[in-house]
């Protein structure tokens, strides 16, 4: 299982599933991610926390730990 944590700088993954609970998996969905759709990884912060992506036309921060939930193709 790969997650969006794990997708390095530069590449463009689509989701398959999203792993999580309740209020966490619902805020993730309110974000735009949601199965099927494809996520480019612009750049990871200095520190490695959040990462910055470019999701539906958007440009989004999403902390690791929220990412780890995502897993992707």
């Amino acid at each position: 299982m790969k997650t969006l944590r794990e997708t390095p700088v530069g590449s463009t993954v689509r989701v398959l599933k999203l792993h999580g609970e309740g209020a966490v998996k619902r805020r993730i969905m309110d974000m735009g991610i949601t199965k099927g759709v494809e996520i480019y990884v612009r750049k990871v912060a200095p520190l490695g926390d959040p990462m910055e992506l470019n999701v539906r036309g958007y440009e989004l921060s999403l902390r690791k730990a929220d990412a780890e939930m995502v897993e992707v193709e």
